[in-house]
């Protein structure tokens, strides 16, 4: 009974092919999907490949609007016809692609794995939602997607990340603190990646993942910023005092330039760098330390671009410099990035108010 509709209208299918306008193939189309969708459920592989070959020969041959209303009508049906939403996923317009590669349970992992090597962002947009995508799918979109792409990746609960995938998620977060916030939520961020992400954190981002956070992840992140300012209290105070000197008189002589600090950086002479970054910028040496010393790498940028320092001395500063956990490839490749956009205007205000805001603080209070 349930394979004569499918018989039947061959005919007909084969006349808006062959003759009919483009009117008549979208009416064929949605004729042979209504049919698939009353009885799809209760047919064979025979008569599933029946409409298949119906729908694939309909579907190359329509527009755009037509092939989007079909993904949407299919992606939902697990028995839905194999080839046809092959040929729909690998579309290029997103509207047509977006359903399928999001819901459709008729897609392997091999198959998605191609389309996230291959497709742009859109495509890994849509991907990012899908339920329950094995680490295999998740570390191609971690390599390949952008900033919007990332963060629904990260939303997805059902998502699985593989260590890699989950090192190079977090150091994205650098610098983004939605990211961060999302990350710290989620239930399955191992420990010690945890703490990287909490390091490279703001004190605003903080304050809201521990509002906002469920109770079995607030106390883990209570106890790991209890940690990190300990760490913070403990670290000992370095004396600047030689390398203030030499840094001074290279600056008299016009000696103190991107080269010196390159030198200085290669050779792992980092109160030098710290010092010659606080002249070049007449900042307090202390500040410039807190940023050399502290997790996050996007904000050293600043002192760097506003001394007009080259980017192969900023990344020799931000690989060299002393720290527990050197920067990750991925971290280094968004650095560069976002450096290269960075202005000097920009780094040159932000040094002036972070000048500013110092000598505010250290003014003495007014007793009235």
């Amino acid at each position: 009974m349930a394979q004569q509709p499918a018989q039947s209208i061959i005919a007909e299918l084969e006349d808006a092919v062959r003759d009919g306008t483009t009117a008549k193939r979208v009416q064929t189309l949605r004729r042979v999907t209504d049919l698939f969708l009353n009885d799809g459920d209760r047919l064979n592989d025979d008569q599933v490949k029946v409409f298949d070959d119906v729908l694939c020969l309909l579907t190359a041959r329509v527009e755009t609007r037509a092939r989007a209303e079909l993904s949407k009508r299919l992606a939902p049906l697990d028995y839905a016809p194999f080839e046809v939403i092959q040929y729909l996923a690998w579309d290029d317009d997103i509207s047509v692609a977006g359903d399928v590669l999001t819901q459709s349970s008729r897609l392997s992992n091999e198959a998605l794995i191609e389309i996230a090597r291959t497709k742009g962002q859109d495509h890994l947009f849509a991907i990012s939602a899908r339920e329950n995508l094995p680490e295999s799918v998740t570390d191609v979109i971690i390599n390949r997607g952008e900033d919007k792409v990332i963060r629904r990746l990260a939303k997805n609960a059902s998502a699985q990340f593989s260590d890699d995938g989950y090192s190079n998620i977090v150091a994205r977060a650098e610098g983004d603190d939605e990211l961060i916030e999302i990350l710290g939520l989620r239930l399955d961020l191992p420990a010690k990646l945890l703490r990287d992400l909490l390091r490279r954190a703001k004190d605003a981002v903080r304050a809201r993942l521990l509002a906002i956070a469920p109770a079995a992840v607030r106390d883990e992140i209570r106890k790991v910023l209890n940690d990190i300012a300990q760490e913070g209290a403990t670290a000992p105070r370095r004396n600047y005092g030689v390398a203030e000197e030499l840094v001074k008189l290279m600056k008299q002589l016009n000696e103190l330039d991107d080269a010196a600090v390159y030198k200085f950086a290669e050779s792992g002479k980092f109160d030098e760098v710290t010092v010659a970054l606080a002249v070049l910028n007449d900042m307090p040496i202390e500040m410039i330390e807190r940023l050399m010393l502290g997790p996050r790498s996007d904000l050293i940028l600043i002192p760097c671009r506003s001394a007009r320092l080259n980017w192969p001395t900023v990344e020799t500063v931000l690989c060299k410099r002393p720290m527990t956990h050197p920067i990750d490839e991925v971290t280094l490749k968004v650095a560069e990035r976002d450096y290269r956009r960075l202005s000097l205007e920009t780094a040159q205000r932000t040094v002036r108010f972070w000048q500013l805001h110092n000598r505010l603080e250290k003014q003495p209070t007014a007793v009235g």
